[in-house]
């Protein structure tokens, strides 16, 4: 059966893939009107988590925030599809970096890195970077229960410079090539919610107490690494402009938790600057009130 999902599939993305921007668009708009004004799409856990997070906004502005969100959503779902025939000179004119010599650095001493991001702009354009720097690029990531399109996904990203590695072998592999001494980037979108039984570390986002991931931080400390954050400004439709931002150059010497709660005072100030690019269909505060009680 997913043989023949992803056999009747492929066709589709192929073709989809190939439209110029401006007729990718075009069908972009279409299916926001699909997703919003016909399915409605998590349209009520959007409005939720926007007006938990906004509280100081009108139901209207909340409103106009979740249409622009819709239309970037769009915009986003085609564009990890055109990402299949995408030459590198396209990515490079469509995903555009700044401040590289950061990576650049730490490449001359021979350091490997942790970067972190969030669900906000196009976070997948951004394993493009691996064509404008001398590390390795390993993106971190959750398998799909389909393995055709697992590899289909595995294949597209590793085209556009990375490689992707299953979160659940993560800590293995970065083990392997800290032993083989291998100058390695390892990004993480790092703002997706723990299972409680793994929820070691709970702080607040947007005001929120939240189960956070730390498992980037513990790799970083544990193998010397440095971490740094990507600031994402979608400049205009199909154009992004990332921003790399040091956060630790040495990271072992960070107290516990201090650099994950730097990414997230980051992630946060970037969302509040666009908050329609972020991807609020994820259900972020679904474990919000269930912080253990202090002792």
């Amino acid at each position: 059966m997913q043989l023949l999902v992803y056999l009747l599939t492929y066709p589709i993305l192929w073709v989809i893939s190939k439209l110029p921007f401006i007729l990718l668009y075009k069908v972009s708009d279409f299916l926001y009107i699909i997703f919003f004004h016909v399915v409605g799409y998590r349209k009520k856990l959007v409005l939720k988590n926007l007006t938990l997070c906004f509280p100081e906004k009108s139901h209207q502005e909340l409103l106009t925030i979740r249409k622009k969100f819709y239309r970037h959503m769009c915009d986003l779902f085609l564009e990890m599809i055109k990402s299949l025939s995408m030459s590198h000179e396209e990515m490079e004119r469509h995903a555009v970096f700044h401040n590289v010599e950061v990576l650049d650095k730490y490449a001359e001493q021979n350091k490997s890195v942790v970067l972190l991001c969030g669900h906000y702009g196009n976070y997948e354009w951004v394993l493009s970077l691996a064509n404008h720097i001398k590390h390795e690029g390993f993106g971190i990531y959750s398998p799909l229960s389909n393995k055709y399109f697992d590899r289909l996904i595995k294949r597209i990203r590793k085209k556009n410079g990375g490689e992707l590695i299953s979160r659940y072998q993560t800590a293995r592999k970065v083990l392997k090539n800290h032993r083989e001494n291998r100058l390695s980037i390892y990004g993480f979108v790092n703002d997706q919610s723990p299972q409680l039984v793994h929820s070691d570390y709970w702080r607040e986002f947007f005001g929120v107490k939240v189960p956070v991931f730390t498992a980037a931080e513990t790799l970083a400390k544990k193998f010397d690494m440095a971490v740094v954050f990507f600031c994402v400004e979608k400049v205009k439709r199909g154009y992004y402009e990332t921003t790399i931002i040091d956060i630790a150059s040495n990271s072992a010497k960070y107290p516990d938790y201090q650099i994950t709660d730097i990414y997230w005072e980051y992630l946060e100030r970037e969302i509040r600057n666009k908050p329609e690019y972020y991807l609020w269909t994820h259900n972020r505060f679904k474990h919000k009130d269930k912080a253990p009680k202090k002792r």
